[in-house]
């Protein structure tokens, strides 16, 4: 037995020297005492072309080639798991300038799937060559698919029995009547003589309207928003598929554009993003504020940084309108899921002062916050029970 536990030690030992010797590199090998075997020496390659790549011992990076390129991208994906092939595709495109290999079908077919690689395609479509249009389509396809999987459910189940609990009313017609919860409401009026309840107070539905609420998400498309603005056109997809929401998308930069007549198709819609460019959200709110025709059944929701490079008091002046006419107005910093966002505290916590909300969300809690804001809750409130910090109207907790 203790010969077992002492061979286990031993193994336990020389696998942590060997990561070490990976991420430090071929110089630290004699001060480690290890050597790698073949599989470790693969996998030695593949990270110092991409974070030692001017080691004359190795292959001096990935260099100019398609097929060296997607060689590379699958020994990655052989030798890590999914989130580390991310990271590590990533980090090639922004370190190595990779963007326009990535462009060849060659390595198209070999790249990782991900929101990242998504925002890349988009902002790179105008580049496309003529032979690879067909394969990128179809990889951003296969990537809004996977996104519109993953948040269709929650989002639908989340906001449709908010809309549900937000038209209830005490005064229902008799087709209109929630029976279900008039009975437990009425319980204490049971009636023993007559074996039944009387019902005192009538809980339904309000008559449905064509729509019960109006959505605008109005998306900031310059360049430091890219994943934001990706999963808000997935998100904004989604909710246009609900029958009870009106829904539009506005996109951006300094000009805008109104995505709505591509909600049916995301991958169209998404295409319709043109990533980079400046911001001025004075306009964009002006834009929106045209597509709104009942004020306090609509909520506006405003995805950006805030870094205005229009003039800070024409936005705070269309805010300012469009809360006093009863719109419902949040300002994402981001939606994405990379933590942190970069963006201007001084126009935050200005909007903050007119009582507009600003933080950062993931998309996991994107469709909570739209179930929060059609019931009407304290969005303030509702952020920090998640422990996403909101910008309050003295600036403090500027960040989330």
């Amino acid at each position: 037995m203790s010969g077992n536990s002492s061979g286990s030690k031993r193994a336990a030992t020389a696998e942590r020297l060997a990561r070490w010797r990976l991420l430090l590199g071929r110089e630290a090998e004699a001060g480690l005492g290890v050597t790698l075997d073949a599989r470790e020496l693969r996998m030695d390659d593949a990270l110092a072309s991409l974070y030692r790549p001017k080691d004359e011992e190795r292959r001096g990076g990935l260099g100019a080639s398609a097929p060296t390129v997607a060689r590379w991208l699958g020994e990655i994906r052989e030798f890590f798991p999914s989130s580390v092939v991310q990271v590590m595709q990533r980090d090639a495109i922004d370190r190595l300038g990779l963007r326009q290999l990535l462009l060849e079908p060659e390595v198209l077919a070999t790249v990782q799937r991900d929101v990242h690689l998504l925002a890349t395609l988009i902002a790179l479509k105008s580049a496309v060559p003529a032979k690879a249009k067909s394969m990128a389509r179809q990889i951003v396809s296969e990537i809004v698919r996977e996104l519109m999987r993953r948040f269709t459910g929650a989002t639908q189940q989340a906001v449709s029995g908010a809309l549900r609990r937000s038209s209830r009313t005490n005064r229902p017609r008799l087709q209109e009547i929630d029976w279900n919860r008039t009975i437990r409401a009425n319980l204490r009026h049971y009636q023993p003589e007559l074996g039944t309840v009387v019902p005192e107070r009538r809980i339904g539905f309000a008559r449905r309207r064509s729509a019960l609420r109006s959505v605008v998400l109005c998306i900031d498309q310059s360049g430091s928003m890219a994943q934001s603005a990706i999963y808000a056109g997935i998100f904004g997809a989604v909710l246009a598929s609900l029958p009870a929401l009106d829904t539009h998308v506005v996109a951006f930069d300094t000009s805008v554009v109104d995505l709505s007549d591509h909600l049916q198709d995301p991958v169209d819609l998404l295409f319709g993003i043109q990533l980079g460019g400046g911001t001025e959200i004075g306009p964009a709110l002006a834009y929106c504020t045209s597509l709104i025709a009942r004020p306090s059944d609509t909520i506006l929701v405003l995805i950006s940084d805030l870094f205005d490079g229009g003039h800070d008091g024409e936005t705070l002046r269309r805010a300012q309108a469009l809360v006093t006419a009863g719109v419902r107005v949040i300002v994402l910093l981001a939606l994405d899921d990379n933590g942190r966002p970069s963006f201007s505290a001084e126009l935050a916590s200005a909007l903050a002062t007119l009582g507009i909300p600003s933080f950062a969300c993931t998309p996991d809690h994107f469709p909570d916050l739209m179930a929060a804001a059609i019931e009407g809750r304290d969005l303030t409130r509702w952020a920090e029970e998640r422990g996403i910090v909101t910008t309050r109207a003295d600036g403090s907790n500027p960040s989330v």
